[in-house]
């Protein structure tokens, strides 16, 4: 009797005894990382969907009815998708336009950030046969043409196009060479920059391809050492323009597949420009190019005949500070075209006819449109996501194309994303929240729910076996009478009598904010395993980040950093004046452009941050590429206190506090250049600091064990220094 009581007293303790977070669980079993709705896609006809169905013994392209989810019928096992014996990945798949093919890709190989090549396959659902699009190398960019006859690709620096009835390959290209000229494919800086690698488009009728020729050869080059175990190591060179240096000569081609002959568009006689995008119009015969000064703050939008190749100016935004690439223009039928525009301070739309006369503004408030999500036009309605519900949230809404009859369509405050399927009849709903994990839903145009396509429900009982911080939000206003926004994150068993260390964390870059009410798994358990070992985690997106309108994102032009740095350390300030918090000890750590804002809080605000961690940080502009660096400071010579005035390396002899560095040898974004730099300048002053390279990696500094080693190394500093 004695034995069973104790075992009654013992066991609810057990059982409602709550897991310790771990770095094991963050960074290398990725145990709360939330799964996501891979393999559904909706078919052409916006009736119908396709998902990837698995049992025990294979996998099954399934298609699949929108509207009730039957099953309609089995369109590809995986046991028929191999080439030469060997099997293929069905989650590989994308279809061919008129999708009685898919493409399937194996042996991926990434080169930048939006940049890979592979093996990629075609298979006929009706022949239910396999063909490689190419066997002299691996691919990149493969484009079905509009009538899915005919396959675009890049290969070695040069352009092809694959028949697929007669399996002829036709080179469009013929002068691509390694680090000096690449067709189709964007120079380093534009791909990282202008947020795109492939640089060429099909015409509707299938019969022109267009792309950009990026001529490198005045780019200077930069040489980074790989280690791999042999006697010398060896030497990665590629084309990267730092601030103010020369860039890839630009020019913009069109391919008639007929004829066989390649016009040259005119894109004017200034060849110290940019091309970040072209595309064709509804029109077959018109191409659409936009063109950038090199200052960034003319964008110009050119027509351009591609029988002849000469083009028109149809569209001008200009700024005194600059203008953003987007992905927003859209073409309403032949009668027009929709762009979007921060000229009124904030970011909306406007429709133009064809000839650049604007029509209506779409959007208007003082809100920014975040995405154009679509256009209807059958019945002129177009989708968007908005700051309307203030920064840290995105909403979607509707509107007519004359900017009347606006509805919101998302019902729940948070991040929503729709993306809507062709026909605008139904949409898949990505909703979550600072402390919910992503739920994505199928619902009809009129916000009924078909499907549920992922809840996450796993994870969510999961977390209940944890204990917590939630995130939540607040405002304060700074000295200067600024508001800016905020989230904290308070420790495990929180004693508002008790004082806290603040370990603050921020990105702070030009138009990217980390305020946001959205799931953020990875810095949410981690700042929560800091929360467990008895930290306050706070983040405060300071001037320069979006959603807020043009005047408090462009606030940062020519001086990037010192807005940001006084936003941060009056961020301190405000926080360490919180009766539970100890305000001798408040660090602060970011990556990328974080860890160039780390180095400069650990310097200019030597008296409010007594550690600091940067990671990959930039530490003087004048290394960092040209598009973003000069997009925010114009060159160097044209700006030379904006970049020695808030750069890094020139206040280490402020630093008071403890100091920790991080790199990745192999980053070919922000160059191991910057930390090595800032080292010097650390050693000349007499500064101690810890240092940690790591081999091979890249920007983003991963790989097997490699986020837990930082992280170790990071928890370790914070415990020993803060």
């Amino acid at each position: 009797m004695k034995k069973t009581f104790l075992l009654l007293l013992i066991l609810p303790a057990f059982i409602f005894a709550q897991e310790k977070l771990t770095l094991e669980d963050i960074w290398v079993k990725y145990s709360f990382y939330p799964k996501t709705a891979q393999g559904f896609n909706v078919m052409n006809d916006g009736l119908h969907y396709v998902d990837v169905t698995t049992d025990d013994k294979s996998s099954t392209l399934t298609k699949f009815e929108l509207k009730t989810g039957k099953k309609i019928k089995e369109l590809v096992k995986s046991a028929d998708l191999t080439f030469n014996g060997k099997a293929l990945d069905i989650n590989t798949y994308q279809f061919s336009p008129n999708e009685d093919k898919l493409m399937l890709n194996e042996e991926m190989e990434a080169i930048y950030r939006r940049s890979y090549k592979a093996n990629y396959f075609i298979y006929d659902m009706v022949t239910k046969k396999t063909t490689q699009l190419s066997d002299k190398g691996k691919q990149m960019f493969p484009l079905f043409s509009p009538d899915g006859k005919k396959v675009a690709f890049v290969r070695d620096n040069n352009l092809f196009i694959k028949t697929l009835a007669s399996g002829a390959e036709t080179q469009v290209t013929e002068d691509g060479e390694k680090n000096k000229i690449k067709n189709g494919w964007a120079d380093w800086v534009y791909e990282e920059e202008f947020s795109k690698a492939d640089y060429f488009d099909w015409s509707s009728n299938s019969q022109y391809l267009a792309y950009v020729k990026f001529d490198e050869s005045r780019v200077k080059e930069y040489t980074m050492d790989l280690y791999k175990g042999e006697l010398y190591p060896e030497k990665y060179t590629f084309k990267y323009p730092k601030a103010g240096e020369d860039n890839s000569i630009v020019s913009v081609h069109i391919y008639d597949e007929l004829s066989k002959k390649t016009v040259t568009a005119d894109i004017g006689t200034n060849k110290d420009i940019y091309i970040p995008r072209i595309r064709f119009t509804n029109n077959p015969l018109v191409l659409s190019i936009q063109r950038l000064n090199r200052l960034q703050n003319k964008l110009e939008l050119l027509f351009t005949d591609v029988i002849g190749g000469k083009g028109t100016v149809a569209y001008t935004d200009e700024s005194k500070t600059y203008v953003d690439i987007t992905d927003d223009l859209t073409f309403v039928g032949t009668k027009g075209f929709i762009i979007s525009s921060e000229k009124d301070n904030y970011n909306h739309l406007y429709y133009y006819d064809l000839s650049g006369k604007l029509i209506n503004q779409i959007t208007s408030g003082n809100f920014d449109v975040m995405e154009f999500k679509g256009y209807d036009e059958p019945t002129n309605t177009l989708f968007y996501s908005s700051t309307e519900n203030g920064a840290i949230n995105r909403d979607v809404y509707s509107i007519k194309l004359t900017g009347k009859d606006k509805k919101r369509l998302s019902t729940k405050e948070g991040f929503n994303n729709f993306e809507f399927t062709n026909g605008f009849k139904y949409y898949i709903s990505d909703y979550s929240n600072a402390n919910t994990p992503n739920v994505y839903e199928l619902r009809n145009i009129d916000g009924k729910l078909v499907k549920t396509l992922e809840d996450n429900a796993a994870l969510n009982t999961k977390l209940k076996n944890y204990t917590l911080s939630p995130r939540t939000f607040f405002k304060f206003k700074t000295s200067e009478g600024v508001e800016l926004n905020g989230w904290m994150m308070k420790p495990h068993n929180f004693d508002s009598t008790k004082k806290y260390p603040v370990y603050m964390y921020a990105y702070g870059g030009p138009g990217s904010n980390e305020v946001n009410n959205s799931w953020d798994p990875m810095e949410y358990f981690w700042h929560n395993l800091l929360n467990q070992e008895g930290y306050m985690v706070v983040c405060v997106d300071g001037r320069g980040t979006m959603g807020r309108g043009r005047e408090f994102k462009h606030s940062t032009y020519l001086q990037l950093g010192k807005l940001e740095t006084v936003d941060q350390i009056e961020t301190a300030k405000h926080i360490g004046n919180l009766s539970c918090v100890d305000k001798t000890r408040i660090g602060f750590q970011g990556w990328s452009f974080g860890g160039y804002m780390a180095g400069l809080m650990i310097s200019k605000g030597a008296d409010v941050i007594k550690a600091a961690i940067s990671v990959a940080p930039v530490t003087n502009w004048k290394y960092y590429d040209n598009i973003y660096t000069e997009r925010f400071m114009r060159k160097p010579q044209d700006n030379k206190s904006g970049y020695e005035d808030n750069s890094p390396v020139n206040f280490t002899k402020n630093i008071k506090g403890k100091y920790l560095l991080i790199h990745g040898a192999a980053d070919d974004n922000v160059h191991l250049q910057n930390s090595m730099e800032m080292a010097n300048a650390l050693v000349k002053n007499n500064i101690p600091f810890d240092f940690m390279i790591y081999p091979n990696k890249n920007h983003g500094i991963s790989g097997g064990y490699t986020r837990y080693h930082i992280f170790n190394k990071i928890l370790k500093f914070v415990k020993e220094n803060l």
